[in-house]
């Protein structure tokens, strides 16, 4: 049987969750700007299923990489890390 690579695996923040099954999860990162070497924030927005419907906006949560589930969703929720209050 041959091995696979491992999967991605990001943080995030839950920006949305008005849709069945999914939630929309914005990611932060830092990169270094090449000239001036100046730390900048970039954001994505990545769509993931959320089988249960257990995420509400401001979780932050571990979405994994799947098989493409929808035209959109390429990720699926691991673990709700921390509950917005």
């Amino acid at each position: 049987m041959k091995q696979r690579g491992m999967k991605r695996q990001i943080n995030g923040i839950v920006v949305s969750n008005k849709m069945d099954k999914t939630i929309v999860v914005l990611v932060e990162r830092l990169i270094k700007h090449q000239e001036y070497h100046k730390y900048i924030k970039r954001q994505a927005k990545y769509v993931a299923h959320d089988e249960k419907n257990a995420c509400g906006v401001g979780d932050k949560v571990l979405i994994t990489e799947s098989r493409p589930l929808s035209r959109t969703k390429r990720w699926r929720l691991s673990q709700i890390i921390e509950k917005a209050i």
